[in-house]
């Protein structure tokens, strides 16, 4: 991350409550093309993440503690606060001087922008500005939020819109929550009703329905530069 962090433009997407098991059957049917273009191979990887839940998780990302192989380590991390006698500190290592990674980019001369999803992104209270308050932009609506039918693709124009607007000459980390996947996802399954509820093909027709429009947003990330 070295010689990535100050020449290109980052975008972090974070697919909240994604399920590994219908994620990876999906991609070995051929029905994500556009997000499994992005995985080595194809494949989804087995990862533990830090934390259970989306606060503890995003907290624990945004100190540089990515989801790490589901195999023993260590791992060296892509990121990473200063920290003496870190093991999983490597020569590849981005290492920053502030408490988080969003402040260390910052310092680096990024405009960093959050585009939130689930209500600990939606500003509607403390708890709920914490992450977002991290950035130096945040962006949060209902349409947004995980009762919205059209969230990612409401969630892909603001981003589109955000980076239309940065001075071209500006690095910018472009973090995106979200939300589809969260409950309640039966709408994204035609027949489903809210009586039938969630069930684990109705996560899979929400995640068919991001990777319909994940593409636009790779697009408007890398419209600026690598």
């Amino acid at each position: 991350m070295n010689e990535v962090v100050g020449s290109h433009d980052l975008l972090l997407v974070t697919l909240d409550t994604l399920r590994h098991d219908v994620a990876a059957e999906l991609a070995a049917a051929g029905r994500i093309p556009h997000l499994a273009r992005c995985l080595p191979g194809g494949r989804w990887e087995e990862r533990h993440a830090p934390g259970s839940f989306t606060y503890a998780s995003h907290q624990a990302i945004f100190a540089g503690f990515l989801p790490t192989p589901a195999a023993p380590g260590p791992h060296p991390r892509l990121f990473a606060a200063s920290f003496a006698g870190s093991e999983t500190t490597a020569g590849g290592t981005f290492v920053y001087d502030t408490p988080d990674l969003v402040s260390g980019l910052a310092q680096q001369g990024y405009h960093t922008v959050c585009i939130g999803g689930v209500g600990f992104f939606n500003k509607q209270g403390a708890l709920g500005s914490v992450l977002p308050g991290l950035f130096h932009e945040s962006h949060w609506a209902p349409e947004f939020g995980v009762t919205s039918p059209e969230s990612f693709e409401n969630q892909v124009a603001r981003a589109e819109l955000v980076v239309r607007k940065i001075p071209r000459e500006r690095r910018l980390f472009l973090f995106v929550n979200v939300s589809a996947l969260h409950q309640p996802n039966w709408f994204h399954l035609p027949g489903a009703t809210r009586e039938t509820g969630d069930s684990r093909a109705t996560h899979a027709a929400a995640l068919e329905y991001v990777d319909r429009h994940i593409g636009r947003l790779f697009a408007a990330a890398s419209s600026r530069r690598r």
